[in-house]
């Protein structure tokens, strides 16, 4: 299978497993937009070397994966490349700050380790953070959420759009290299002289592609705003999700501001002695 036909295979399955979850839910897709926004800032906000304050915020992700029976391991293949982003990052903050922290047995460890140890765990935090929230409420329900906060109809549109035609884009990328390697069998990929030719075809196929969708649109009574309630399997409460807003906003401030995993390690301590 080539890794045009995986991508789409992927998009998918994660786009049929958010409709189930989205439909099932009983939580207003406003608050768990919320609560996500609310985490990833947060966790943003934490000083480069605390990494137990971090430690404490993964709660909320391991919470979420297990009550909204979401795979961890599924989650990560599909992400890799994202968070070896993440992990690029960071690799360079050591060689940059090299004031020694701490001595632990025998092993010096300075601030650059902590930062990127600490860099990391925001990126891993705020990518599943994201990853979990759509997958719970899914893009018709994610872009309800966006009208609700008065989000301008024309940016949640081409937000749609994207997300619903760039399997589209991928398949038709999939016909023009199929078409390439049957005109150039046995080169490897597309040679770097037919590079412009290529993208620019697409782009021209990609247009008229887009103004056929358009048209469909008009005839089926478009009138510059998709009806997401209709869209939505059914009408998710606004108390339950007011409660699970506030609930967990309240815990992500309580985690910000008092450092409860080092008072739990510090008792611990005082416990063994």
């Amino acid at each position: 299978m080539s890794k045009l036909q995986q991508a789409i295979d992927n998009l998918h399955e994660a786009d049929r497993e958010a409709g189930k979850r989205s439909g099932k839910s009983r939580i207003h897709p406003v608050s768990r937009l919320l609560v996500c926004v609310a985490y990833i800032g947060i966790v943003v906000s934490f000083p480069k070397y605390d990494v137990t304050g971090l430690l404490g915020m993964s709660l909320f992700i391991i919470i979420t994966g297990i009550l909204e029976d979401l795979s961890f391991i599924k989650g990560f293949q599909r992400m890799k490349y994202i968070l070896a982003f993440v992990v690029l990052l960071g690799a360079v903050n050591p060689f940059l700050d090299k004031r020694i922290v701490m001595q632990t047995g025998g092993v010096t460890v300075t601030g650059g380790m902590l930062s990127m140890m600490t860099l990391f765990i925001k990126g891993v935090l705020t990518v599943y953070a994201a990853y979990f929230m759509f997958m719970c409420t899914g893009i018709e329900q994610l872009c309800r959420a966006l009208r609700c906060l008065k989000v301008p109809k024309g940016a949640v549109t081409v937000v749609l759009l994207i997300y619903r035609y760039i399997i589209v884009l991928l398949k038709e990328i999939q016909r023009m290299s199929l078409a390439y390697r049957l005109r150039a069998p046995g080169q490897k990929g597309i040679h770097i002289k037919v590079w412009g030719s290529f993208a620019g075809l697409l782009l021209l196929r990609s247009m008229e592609r887009a103004q056929n969708v358009y048209d469909s649109m008009l005839l089926r009574g478009y009138d510059g705003e998709f009806q997401y309630e209709i869209l939505g399997q059914e009408k998710t409460g606004k108390g339950l999700g007011a409660v699970y807003a506030a609930g967990w906003i309240g815990i992500f401030l309580l985690l910000r501001c008092v450092p409860v995993f080092q008072m739990a390690g510090n008792i611990f301590l005082s416990i063994g002695q």
